[in-house]
């Protein structure tokens, strides 16, 4: 390599170290080893999963599906076929939708086209992380606005943040770590003042009160997204979506960087799914029994202060140091996630609402640990 292209190279690579990235947690597998228990045994709470949609009937359509499929051959009709079901899932117009590997992947693919160099976003504190670290890739700058004590919007100091070179503003609701959705004439206020491109992440839209996908024909700068992820149970085979109008959906759809971003297969698992909505929405009713539960319990443990949720998770906060009450927990199998200070409040932590025998052993531990 020649002494000038090793330079760049060099610098380049310094540069992309310095980048902020998301942190991928240990394993099961390598917890369980350190431990000594089988990987089984470990109780994963920590990147708000669905346990309540059963993995027999998920295995079940993934065989339908994998007969259905010819992975010999790149994406037919799949996607359309999707697209129909989620707008008679949504009660929206077919070309409103836009699909991604995941909502993460959406994220990325709206920060690639819509920022340059210098533009500013905005968003809230404390929120999903990925929008952050998408927006530093683009050289953009972030600002973000504290939430209010009770977790709801400061509307006057976001709408301060709006200067002519804010271009994105990003709101994760129902919100991520807090639990919470924002009040809908909060957001809507937001949305009408802002000249850039507004986008309401709904990841947890299923579990809670509303949606703003009715909205995206009356709002030209709306871009609401979802997923398969939480409420459908395909966390690992990622798949999301956008709803936004028309013209924002051609933009998002054909100017992608990549051809065929998502699999025949997991576009045609999504699409089974939304043909057996029964199931699906049996486990979100179980799910929020679940967690309306395990809120009470949480607060009935002396040193607990468990939040409302509209989620498939819970926010706490104890009176002992959240690390150590994470590490305890950790060396007794329960992985959950550990945040500190969250605004006012010192010893934050988030635990998946899980099956009820994974809560049991939560609540368990949690006892024992701030006895």
């Amino acid at each position: 390599m020649k002494t000038e292209g090793k330079k760049w190279l060099e610098k380049k690579l310094e540069e992309l170290q310095a980048l902020e990235s998301y942190s991928l947690e240990r394993t099961n597998e390598s917890i369980a080893r350190q431990l000594g228990i089988a990987a089984a045994e470990i109780v994963k709470l920590n990147y708000n999963e669905n346990f309540f949609m059963p993995r027999e009937k998920l295995v079940a359509f993934m065989r339908e599906v994998a007969e259905e499929c010819d992975s010999r051959i790149y994406p037919q009709e799949e996607e359309n076929k999707l697209k129909e079901k989620i707008c008679s899932y949504l009660k929206i117009p077919k070309c409103n939708v836009v699909v991604g590997n995941g909502s993460d992947e959406l994220i990325d693919r709206i920060a690639r086209l819509f920022l340059e160099k210098g533009d500013v976003t905005v968003s809230v504190t404390p929120t999903f992380p990925v929008f952050r670290l998408c927006i530093k890739r683009q050289g953009a700058e972030y600002v973000e606005v504290p939430l209010l004590k009770d977790f709801e919007l400061d509307v006057n100091q976001l709408l301060e943040a709006f200067t002519s070179k804010a271009r994105l503003l990003y709101l994760c609701s129902p919100n991520n770590p807090t639990s919470n959705q924002f009040e809908k004439d909060d957001i809507a206020a937001l949305i009408e003042e802002f000249s850039g491109i507004v986008i309401v992440d709904e990841a947890y839209a299923e579990y809670a009160d509303y949606s703003m996908t009715s909205l995206v024909d009356k709002y030209e700068n709306l871009i609401v997204l979802r997923t398969f992820s939480k409420a459908f149970g395909l966390a690992g085979l990622r798949l999301g979506y956008a709803v936004t109008n028309a013209v924002l959906a051609k933009a998002l759809t054909e100017k992608a960087p990549l051809p065929f971003p998502v699999s025949v297969f997991t576009l045609s698992i999504g699409r089974k799914l939304l043909e057996n909505l029964a199931t699906v929405k049996k486990a979100v009713e179980e799910l929020k029994a679940e967690r309306t539960a395990l809120i009470a319990k949480l607060n009935g443990i002396s040193g607990v202060e468990a939040f409302d949720s509209k989620t498939n998770f819970v926010l706490f906060n104890t009176n002992k140091p959240y690390d150590d009450v994470y590490q305890n927990l950790l060396n007794q199998g329960i992985l959950i996630k550990k945040f500190g200070k969250i605004l006012h409040l010192k010893n934050c932590l988030r635990a998946t609402v899980g099956l009820p025998q994974m809560n049991a052993k939560l609540l368990g531990a949690l006892g024992r640990i701030l006895r």
